[in-house]
């Protein structure tokens, strides 16, 4: 879910209003990428459950269809999958895509090939220009990459919310507890894109709750670069206590705020991550705070 997904949504609602027709949105569960390339699926901006989440409470949405995408789906030729699968769902009046879509086996379902089904089975096709921002298309691939570069307020603005990955607590390291200060060590849901190593300024929710949080994206370097454990992603909470152990969380990335580093003393760990601390506190407050919209999600 980005902006210019919001963005077909919005002008499948316009089209809806004027028909007098329902707004249905189509998706698919798994990600296509998981079953079509499974050796190499794409990392996901957001899990399964926060994407229909986030669906459901667009405003205008009168249904959401999931459907199961499995290799017999996927070898479905676009003919039967619009007259069999979304026939037997809805009486289709207008189908609205973006310009680059395909659907089917093949890939064959194009929308200049979808628009001559629909000229014999009485329907409209839309094929809605993609999205422009800065004099690039919107695409999850291009926010994936400034993911990657660790630019999260850039990857934000595409998105139309703060990047969110979510994840289990379990037993860490304990370095920030020892420092005076609580820490979540979060195992991060398989397949979910996580930005590059470094430490940000973000946001962890649990429970219905907010805290800020400066958050540790990598692979622990502490006092030696010869000494990288696994991978992990450590978040310190500000103004949080309590056990969070085995707890479902998500964690939010707002501000890249350095690149990792290894440390040749507890001190100069201690006086970097306390530095890291002070900047959340001072920009995203020193405790639990309230967020509204996307920014909860």
């Amino acid at each position: 879910m980005h902006i210019g997904h919001r963005a077909l949504i919005a002008r499948a609602r316009e089209e809806a209003i004027a028909r007098g027709d329902e707004l249905v949105v189509v998706t698919f569960s798994p990600d296509p990428s998981v079953v079509l390339n499974p050796n190499h699926p794409q990392k996901l901006l957001l899990c399964d459950e926060d994407r229909l989440n986030t669906l459901s409470s667009i405003e205008g949405v009168d249904r959401l269809v999931v459907l199961d995408f499995t290799p017999e789906l996927a070898a479905l030729p676009y003919e039967r999958f619009v007259r069999e699968r979304l026939g037997e769902l809805m009486d289709l009046d207008v189908i609205v895509v973006g310009s680059d879509f395909c659907l089917g086996a093949g890939g064959a379902g194009t929308v200049e090939a979808l628009c001559e089904l629909g000229r014999v089975d009485g329907f409209d096709v839309i094929g809605m220009d993609l999205l422009d921002e800065g004099g690039s298309h919107v695409t999850a691939t291009r926010i994936r990459g400034l993911l990657a570069e660790g630019r999260v307020e850039a990857a934000a603005g595409l998105l139309g919310r703060c990047h969110l990955v979510t994840g289990t607590v379990e037993h860490g390291r304990g370095e920030g507890t020892s420092f005076g200060f609580p820490t979540a060590n979060v195992r991060v849901a398989d397949g979910l894109c996580l930005p590059a190593e470094g430490v940000y300024a973000g946001y962890v929710t649990y429970g219905g709750s907010v805290w800020p949080a400066a958050v540790n994206v990598g692979k622990p370097r502490s006092f030696s670069p010869g000494e990288e454990g696994e991978s992990f992603l450590e978040a310190t909470l500000l103004g949080f206590s309590g056990d969070l152990y085995g707890a479902a969380v998500g964690v939010s990335f707002v501000r890249w705020l350095r690149e990792p580093r290894s440390f040749s003393s507890v001190e100069e760990l201690e006086r970097v991550v306390l530095g890291n601390v002070s900047w959340v506190r001072a920009t995203l407050g020193s405790g639990e705070v309230e967020l509204r919209g996307e920014w909860s999600a």
